[in-house]
């Protein structure tokens, strides 16, 4: 009996991942040496560390803490700065796509870090972050102002050129899905993230009657098992409102293969691993390209086009 080969190469909007999956930025994707594990690892695409101008130390310790389901962090973007980042892949042998992911502290410091960004060739996308939860400097995440993104963004296109993807915090009504998708659909944008960790989560040890991270009092970026339904429901929403051609990027609570077979299934393209990620490390790619492979291979399916947004109504 010939085995058929299964298909689990993913495409967003035109660049081609060897493998449907990769790492969520954020997670063991900082320092020349996690990068380079990155490149070397089964992933189909490396994502850096969401970077600023400056190197930046971060929210002060302990500011990630994890349990069976989940995760709390309070990171406060700790990064090298713009300047490691566009040195390193200068200095490596690139073999996959590479995201290059960018939270500036204020909309004139994006501007600069997308111009600095395009003035790289081993950059193959941006992916803009407008969803960080864990900044003390300011409260208010861009993804959740309407009234500002839409200018923001048609001043990225007046000099931006690589392809550019947005990274969204976590959406709980209708209404704001429909409404970012349609300021969304008016760009030349390549792909959306979703979802960022839910914001103003609070986890607690009840033997030390305390919260578990210093920064913001506890209040930290929930993220793993626990956040999926709400990823699945942005990604299935999203894939409803958004151009056919604008992709989407899978992220939340994905710990398996059937977990990555979910979110294609609501209309990811391709999914980005963190929680677990940091709790497994760089192998777990492995056992997530063997684990989906097994699900196709049970459903029959040859590739993640043949299922992808394909999630049936209640019969």
């Amino acid at each position: 009996m010939i085995m058929k080969k299964i298909d689990i190469s993913a495409n967003i909007s035109g660049i081609q991942l060897p493998l449907c999956m990769m790492n969520a930025s954020g997670v063991l994707c900082s320092t020349d040496q996690e990068l380079s594990n990155l490149l070397n690892s089964s992933s189909g695409g490396v994502v850096t560390k969401s970077c600023t101008y400056k190197p930046r130390k971060g929210n002060v310790l302990p500011r990630y803490f994890e349990w069976n389901i989940g995760s709390i962090n309070s990171m406060g973007l700790p990064n090298l700065g713009i300047n490691f980042y566009l040195n390193f892949l200068e200095r490596k042998n690139i073999n996959k796509p590479i995201f290059l992911s960018i939270s500036g502290l204020s909309s004139e410091e994006n501007y600069f870090l997308i111009q600095k960004a395009n003035q790289s060739s081993k950059v193959t996308a941006i992916e803009l972050n407008l969803s960080c939860p864990n900044l003390l400097e300011k409260e208010d995440m861009l993804g959740y102002d309407f009234y500002k993104i839409s200018s923001f963004i048609e001043n990225i296109f007046k000099f931006n050129k690589k392809p550019l993807g947005i990274k969204l915090p976590p959406y709980f009504q209708d209404a704001h899905i429909k409404n970012i998708a349609f300021i969304l659909n008016q760009f030349p944008i390549f792909f959306v993230t979703c979802i960022n960790s839910l914001p103003n989560g609070l986890f607690i040890d009840t033997n030390k009657e305390s919260v578990v991270i210093r920064p913001k009092k506890g209040f930290g970026g929930i993220g793993g098992s626990i956040i999926k339904p709400f990823a699945l429901a942005n990604i299935h929403k999203f894939y409803t409102y958004l151009r056919k051609d604008i992709s989407i990027i899978g992220c939340g609570g994905i710990s398996s293969g059937e977990d990555i077979f979910e979110h294609i299934l609501c209309g990811a393209s391709a999914v980005q691993i963190g929680t677990q990620f940091m709790k497994e490390g760089i192998s777990v790619f492995e056992r997530l390209k063997k684990e989906l492979t097994f699900v196709l291979e049970k459903k029959n399916y040859s590739s993640i086009n043949s299922f992808k947004g394909r999630l049936k109504n209640f019969q």
